[in-house]
């Protein structure tokens, strides 16, 4: 009998293992269901950043923009202009300038879900210079209360453990929310796994289709002599090989096909399922987009009509995307750095430098100095300026 082996797997005596006895039977009914890429951070990147542009593209778009984001540091008395902190942020280390490392971290975050700053620290004061290191090589190590007491750094079989037990830990993790994880984040990615899949697929099934001459398959129907519709094994493995070399991909598009007396071409035209296939694969693009917090009207995809214009969806991604990570980053950072230099300093973004937002920053500007109720102290607060430096 074809199901013996499950009676037999069921008398199998196992005291250290324990399975489902429907187990076998599952794995035997799901031969055919759909395969899903792995859901690891290194698998994850490379099929939705270095594998698929909507990925790609949307990754660079958030981090080359927060990137950019000029910061500047203050506290409640004054907005310094030139001061260690701000001179360590824009030559974090010797390889990189501060674009170059936070659009590192950045791009981290939205692919991993987890950012790791390292400082290299002197004798005392500010650290040397700041890392960003690869989240896929950096394992939490909880302590006995749950919370972690170091980080472990794994690369080429060698391991790097980083004491974060201290009053200065040199570790700054910043991650995403994730409600059933303690210690790493969710990442953007994870999210949109399932669209990439769906968007790759649709991509090699484009590609298959321009490999055979941009147009379905067809059949070559056999008309014998004898009126048998059955070819002698030589003669099939002859025409398959024709076939193949000289019909077959975008170089031999167009070329007319030579048949044989009792061959017959069928072409097959597209089914329904084939005309929605580019439809399938924009709205994959759009979910995608839809996971990073990116307009797809910014992304060039086509059939989007969320906003009414091209400023209008930049402002929103500007507003409800790149805004709220960066001020989330900068204020672990300030809050991380402050620790080393003991001052009540804040890293934030200089709203008034974002050319997407001058228009709601410019009436913001107006309605604020019209409010004369106000005095320049709470003028200053709400533009989020020092309160310290007003005039009454």
């Amino acid at each position: 009998m074809v199901f013996d082996f499950l009676r037999r797997g069921a008398k199998a005596e196992a005291p250290e293992a324990k399975a489902s006895a429907a187990g076998p039977v599952v794995t035997w009914h799901s031969a055919g269901r759909v395969a899903w890429s792995a859901r690891d951070t290194a698998s994850l990147t490379r099929t939705g950043f270095a594998g698929n542009p909507v990925g790609f593209r949307s990754v660079k778009l958030i981090a080359e923009a927060a990137s950019a984001l000029p910061l500047v540091l203050q506290d409640a008395e004054q907005r310094y202009e030139t001061h260690p902190l701000l001179s360590l942020i824009r030559r974090p280390n010797a390889a990189q300038g501060k674009a170059d490392l936070f659009e590192a971290l950045f791009a981290q975050l939205l692919l991993a879900g987890n950012a790791y700053v390292e400082a290299v620290q002197g004798e005392g004061g500010l650290p040397l210079e700041l890392h960003v290191l690869r989240s896929d090589r950096v394992s939490v190590v909880p302590g006995p209360d749950g919370w972690p007491v170091a980080y472990e750094y794994a690369v080429g079989g060698r391991k790097h453990r980083f004491d974060v037990s201290g009053l200065n830990p040199a570790i700054c993790h910043i991650k995403s929310f994730h409600p059933q994880d303690d210690h790493y984040g969710f990442a953007p990615m994870q999210a949109a796994a399932m669209a990439v899949d769906v968007h790759n697929a649709a991509s090699r099934w484009s590609k298959s289709l321009l490999d055979n001459a941009a147009r379905p398959s067809g059949a070559l129907v056999w008309n014998g002599s004898d009126g048998q519709g059955v070819m002698a094994e030589d003669q099939f493995r002859r025409l398959s090989d024709e076939i193949e070399a000289n019909y077959q991909g975008a170089r031999n598009a167009g070329r007319p096909m030579v048949l044989e007396g009792g061959l017959d071409w069928k072409p097959m035209g597209f089914s329904p399922s084939d005309m929605e296939f580019q439809k399938t694969k924009e709205a994959a693009a759009r979910e995608i987009a839809l996971a990073f917090g990116v307009p797809p009207m910014l992304l060039g995809i086509q059939g989007d009509a969320t906003y009414s214009n091209y400023q209008e969806a930049n402002r929103a991604f500007y507003r409800l995307t790149v805004l709220p990570l960066v001020m989330r980053v900068a204020a672990a950072l300030s809050d991380w750095l402050s620790g080393f230099s003991g001052e009540a300093v804040e890293l934030k973004p200089d709203l008034d430098q974002v050319p997407a937002l001058a228009t709601e920053r410019d009436a913001q500007w107006a309605r604020v100095n019209n409010a004369d109720f106000l005095s320049g102290a709470e003028k200053r607060a709400l533009l989020g300026l020092p309160v310290g430096e007003a005039d009454g």
